[in-house]
């Protein structure tokens, strides 16, 4: 879908990464911080995104210098067999997003279609949105930019007219916590999410036509379209009362405002979860077509949703934090600490650096218990990276070979 010949811009990046930061799973996780209140909420979101955003383009950079996809990088760690297992995970991470992405556009969808035409079917509306997902894939690299900016645009209007809405309603800007939720479990929610795209994001930034102003696009398209739909969704929960986003949507009557947000916003985030999803599964079949392979994860992820609880969301995303947090941690320190920059072509596994990445998920898991004020993220990846700098040369040799 996208050859190696195409380019990117910085600004086709940022509408890329603007696009995909507007969806209703950005809205929704954003009122999950309601407890905290609006002031202390919103520096949790800029300063978990600041954080998440950065790792986010260290990532990124790895792509645009080496034109290697997110995934098969990791080959550079942990060896190809190393790259297949993660190549596994990141597809079931991205089934999961797109279920969850199909399934809360459905939902909020079919909120506001009851409230507009009296019609209540939510699977009849992830359905419709399974179909335009499809047809956005099918329209390939150079369609999907010409419409990517397009929709970009549109929901940039949209956004503006729901922010001018939430923010007229002047009493939410004064909410008080409620301690029911601490400074750093916030802060973590609003980690995890740029982060949920890092074994993505070299899929795109290995595109770009200059690396700075690829991954300065990047970065700001994310930072502020995640930021801008985390603070919409702080402030819906607070207005509404509810984080359902359907319910949030109307108690700001925006109608076919809201509708159109909805239904733009799932299709754009959700094709770059199918396109991701067929590059890495090219990693291990690599004559397979990434095009049909997103169809397929598309279809998966739509029947995955049909059945798929909206209630175990939060445990999702804390599983990507504690699978993806120290993979990175072990990539970061590789490339930018020991300056490990190219695949060994002979490298089948790297035994030690798959164990460093087992204790790194364990400490995630450890940490979410001691609830630390920089969430568990950031000392997890701190800790697997240290680990991993102190052990580097006696695992230097626990490595399998091909031939």
């Amino acid at each position: 879908m996208m050859e190696e010949k195409t380019t990117l811009s910085g600004f086709g990046l940022f509408t890329l990464w603007f696009g995909a930061a507007v969806s209703m799973a950005e809205i929704f996780t954003g009122g999950l911080l309601a407890p905290l209140g609006f002031s202390e909420g919103l520096k949790a979101i800029l300063l978990g995104h600041l954080i998440g955003g950065l790792i986010l383009i260290l990532g990124g950079y790895i792509g645009a210098k080496s034109k290697l996809p997110a995934i098969m990088s990791t080959r550079i760690s942990f060896g190809r067999y190393g790259s297949y297992l993660f190549s596994l995970l990141n597809v079931l991470q991205l089934i999961g997003w797109t279920a969850v992405m199909i399934i809360s556009g459905g939902r909020a969808a079919n909120e506001l279609g009851i409230s507009l035409f009296g019609f209540d079917s939510i699977n009849t509306w992830a359905i419709a949105i399974g179909v335009f997902i499809g047809l956005w894939i099918w329209l390939g690299k150079v369609g999907f930019q010409k419409l990517n900016v397009v929709a970009v645009v549109l929901l940039f209007a949209l956004t503006l007219i729901l922010c001018g809405v939430v923010f007229q309603e002047g009493s939410i800007l004064h909410v008080k916590p409620t301690g029911e939720m601490s400074f750093g479990s916030a802060l973590e929610l609003s980690v995890i999410m740029p982060l949920s795209w890092l074994p993505l994001i070299s899929d795109y930034t290995r595109f770009s036509k200059s690396k700075k102003s690829g991954l300065i696009g990047s970065f700001t398209g994310y930072f502020v379209g995640s930021s801008l739909m985390y603070a919409i969704g702080l402030a819906i929960a607070l207005y509404a009362q509810d984080a359902s986003v359907g319910t949030m949507m109307m108690a700001l009557h925006l109608g076919f405002a809201a509708l159109g947000i909805v239904l733009l916003s799932t299709i754009t985030t959700t094709f770059l979860d199918a396109y991701s999803a067929g590059v890495t599964f090219t990693n291990i079949f690599p004559k397979m077509s990434e095009r049909k392979i997103a169809f397929v994860m598309a279809l998966l992820g739509l029947v995955v949703a049909l059945m798929m609880p909206i209630e175990e969301y939060e445990t999702f995303l804390y599983a990507i934090g504690s699978v993806f947090g120290p993979l990175f941690a072990i990539l970061l320190s590789d490339y930018f600490i020991f300056k490990k920059m190219q695949i060994e072509p002979m490298l089948a596994l790297h035994v030690g650096a798959l164990i460093v990445w087992v204790i790194g998920v364990g400490l995630y898991y450890w940490m979410m218990t001691l609830d630390l004020p920089l969430g568990s993220t950031l000392p997890t990846m701190l800790a697997t990276s240290i680990i991993f700098i102190i052990t580097k040369k006696v695992m230097a040799s626990w490595t399998l070979k091909s031939n």
